[in-house]
């Protein structure tokens, strides 16, 4: 028992899990107006056949009840004329009809009030049938609302790992490799542009002292920059010693001659 117990518990919630994956509120919704309307159908068709029985029980009412009074009049007009006996036959029919009368009258009670619950049932479905209609429009269109919110959510989380935002943030990442590189070229741009300018400025010694070598062997008189230690065999009036300008001179062409 225990090993069928636990298929047939496992069987069971198989089939409530597959009802409920194939349940549909709008579909159920509109088949259980469905469902209201046939029971309202069939009770109204009950409280048609209860008002009917009613009616006939009441006319069979009213018959008997009519005639233990008509047997009842007889047997008052037979004792006044004398006739005794006639007068007891017609008091037994008239209590054979009341005693009909009262089982008729029994009947006819309890139909009336089942006739009176009926139609409260029947009114009170009715309202339902209306307050249910008026909640399945909610309800349907809160589940619309519910099943279009999902899809746009579920589409959302799509466009997150999608190819597409993939490829934005892969071309996000390639411009700003681009604008990196660009902001490198510029400064190494600057810096190759400031390098070349003090290439310039540090060889213009060097170029000044060339242009007045070269005067100097043309026979032109270029000033000569004072180097250091010059001061001390300048005269008073600023200017080296003849001699040691000539011996100067002597050792720069001896230097060229040997080139």
């Amino acid at each position: 028992m225990g090993l069928f117990d636990r298929l047939s518990r496992v069987v069971r919630a198989n089939l409530n899990d597959m009802v409920s994956k194939a349940e549909d509120p709008e579909k159920i919704l509109e088949q259980a107006i469905i469902d209201m309307q046939e029971d309202l159908v069939q009770l109204r068709q009950a409280v048609a056949r209860s008002i009917a029985t009613q009616k006939r029980t009441e006319q069979q009412y009213n018959k008997n009840q009519s005639e233990a009074n008509t047997w009842q009049q007889r047997a008052q007009l037979a004792l006044q004329k004398g006739d005794e006996n006639l007068a007891r036959e017609a008091l037994q029919r008239k209590k054979t009809v009341a005693e009909t009368a009262t089982v008729l009258k029994g009947q006819l009670d309890q139909q009336t009030a089942q006739v009176q619950t009926l139609k409260r049932n029947l009114i009170a479905l009715e309202s339902k049938i209306s307050e249910a209609k008026t909640k399945k429009d909610m309800l349907k269109a809160r589940a619309s609302s519910a099943k279009a919110n999902e899809q746009l959510q579920s589409t959302l989380g799509r466009l997150g790992t999608s190819s597409a935002m993939g490829a934005f943030e892969r071309m996000e990442d390639k411009v700003m490799e681009l604008e990196a590189r660009s902001q490198a070229a510029h400064e190494l741009g600057g810096a190759d542009l400031e390098n070349q300018f003090a290439a310039l400025e540090s060889g213009s010694d060097v170029d000044d002292e060339l242009t007045a070598m070269k005067a100097q062997l043309a026979g032109g008189s270029v000033s000569q920059p004072v180097l250091e230690g010059a001061s001390e065999h300048k005269t008073d009036s600023g200017t080296a010693p003849k001699s040691e300008v000539d011996d100067e001179l002597e050792q720069l062409r001896k230097q060229i001659d040997n080139l």
